[in-house]
């Protein structure tokens, strides 16, 4: 039988960009704007920060893998008093770092791929990984990474479905192409408790926070259009679409925490 980790691993591999199209693309389609991942203000409470902040003592520590720039961690300072950051990008993790710093907070960072890099990352009271997952194809030795780094408690926070299916519709128009449905987080959650992982899942409805309304329109549309691997005359049309388009409601995200033995 397939194994709950092996289908994951094929649902995440259906949402390869045909090569046909990835092959006319000028830019690379995979990016992330470091704008969207700036953090500038406090940041609104959720359910996954409460349930780290729930673990973390007085003066503890967060490790925070795909840490961007430090949403996940930020509101947890305090109680938390020092924080590592690892990333994939020397960018997010300056971000990072400067928001530790103004916030008067050791820090430390560490540049590399999950898990990869794990030796380089310190044990925490509480390890963090927001919005990472569907980007992690081999997702056993992933948390069991996870797990081995945290003391007390483990916070992994996901959309209920992937973070680009809100994009289908721009595929539709601009190329004819249907996405996929999965995975999902409840397949996520499969997955780390058929590991072994006594997990927990709370599903909430995520009202407060976009990345993308951090970009104006003009960046909107650029953003999309490499994404779509389109050629940049084409960015009115994106701009046009997305113009036109409901606001996107509320979306759906789930939390995936547990408690590690004490170490």
């Amino acid at each position: 039988m397939t194994s709950a980790a092996d289908t994951w691993s094929d649902d995440l591999a259906s949402w390869a960009i045909p090569p046909e199209i990835l092959a006319g693309a000028m830019e690379s389609p995979w990016i992330h704007p470091v704008k969207m991942f700036t953090v500038t203000l406090d940041v609104t409470d959720s359910p996954s920060h409460q349930r780290a902040r729930d673990a973390l003592p007085e003066a503890g520590s967060i490790l925070d893998i795909g840490c961007g720039g430090g949403r996940a961690t930020v509101a947890l300072i305090p109680p938390a008093s020092t924080v590592t950051g690892v990333d994939e990008e020397q960018a997010m993790l300056d971000k990072f770092g400067a928001a530790a710093a103004a916030r008067n907070t050791s820090h430390q960072e560490v540049l590399g791929r999950w898990p990869e890099v794990e030796a380089g990352a310190p044990v925490a009271d509480v390890v963090v990984c927001h919005h990472v997952l569907y980007n992690v194809s081999d997702l056993v030795p992933f948390v069991l990474a996870l797990d081995a780094h945290a003391r007390h408690r483990v916070v992994v926070e996901i959309p209920m479905t992937h973070p680009l299916t809100h994009m289908a519709p721009l595929w539709k128009e601009f190329w004819a192409l249907e996405r996929p449905n999965g995975p999902t987080a409840n397949d996520a959650y499969e997955v780390i408790r058929s590991a072994g992982i006594d997990a927990n899942l709370d599903i909430w409805l995520d009202e407060q926070f976009s990345a993308r309304a951090l970009l104006t329109d003009e960046e909107q549309a650029r953003y999309m259009r490499i994404r779509l691997c389109l050629a940049p005359e084409r960015e009115p049309d994106v701009a046009a679409f997305l113009a036109a388009a409901p606001t996107p409601a509320p979306r759906h995200t789930a939390t995936i925490w547990w408690d590690t033995a004490s170490r």
